[in-house]
């Protein structure tokens, strides 16, 4: 097709045009990562609200502090009663190690407190009949939990196709064109979570981060070791 025919073409199937080629794109970038990486088995990690607290722990922080900081946390205060009995001050010291100790014991101690308030207990299990609309709705009510925590919970703990977006692929989105520039991490989520097909959500989502790990650095992208090179529009510029 000639570019002045693609311009004749009314808007709507222009963007239709434009999302199919967008579709494509992912497509591609998934295989290319599967054939790398291999296709990560789905699995349920945690329980609902274990994962819940994990990852507002994240926030901010990478996955080795994540993880220290849950670990001190369960070791002082063996169950969730235990932290919601606790005072800020002491929670804080228990996950100093992930950063943010006094905003992030302040978030969990008042996720707790209002699950108990509505629901009786401690306990996110009904989550698990709800719908994902439902339950996502549900996570993002709670003040500081936003798309990438609630996703993490649908994902990892209710097995849901939901598609958290962290640092990493948040970024290879931008350098890969897959999200506008400059587009933010709300965008980006809204975008992705459009883009990849729910049966790809799991092993897509390790995998881009992955390869953001290993190969696609904040600084200094190793472009020549990427199988992403011919696909990525800022092959040349990155770094």
């Amino acid at each position: 097709m000639t570019l002045a025919a693609a311009r004749r073409r009314p808007p709507a199937t222009r963007r239709q045009a434009a999302e199919a080629v967008r579709f494509r794109q992912v497509a591609k970038i998934l295989g290319r990562l599967e054939k790398a990486h291999g296709r990560p088995r789905p699995g349920l990690r945690s329980e609902p609200l274990d994962e819940l607290i994990l990852t507002v722990l994240s926030q901010h922080t990478n996955d080795r502090n994540r993880d220290r900081a849950y670990a001190t946390l369960r070791e002082r205060f063996p169950s969730w009663a235990d932290v919601l009995a606790a005072s800020d001050g002491a929670v804080a010291k228990a996950i100093a190690v992930g950063g943010l100790a006094n905003q992030k014991s302040k978030r969990i101690r008042r996720i707790l407190g209002r699950i108990r308030a509505e629901r009786g207990d401690l306990d996110l299990g009904f989550l698990k009949r709800w719908s994902d609309a439902r339950a996502g709705e549900y996570l993002r009510s709670f003040v500081g939990v936003g798309e990438k925590t609630a996703n993490c919970v649908l994902l990892f703990a209710l097995g849901r196709p939901a598609f958290p977006v962290d640092t990493h692929i948040h970024r290879l989105a931008l350098r890969l064109g897959l999200v506008p520039k400059g587009a933010d991490a709300a965008a980006a989520h809204q975008r992705l979570g459009a883009l990849v097909p729910g049966r790809d959500a799991y092993s897509g989502h390790l995998n881009l981060i992955r390869h953001g790990r290993e190969v696609c650095h904040a600084r200094r992208p190793a472009c020549g070791e990427c199988v992403l090179a011919d696909l990525c529009p800022s092959r040349a510029t990155a770094g």
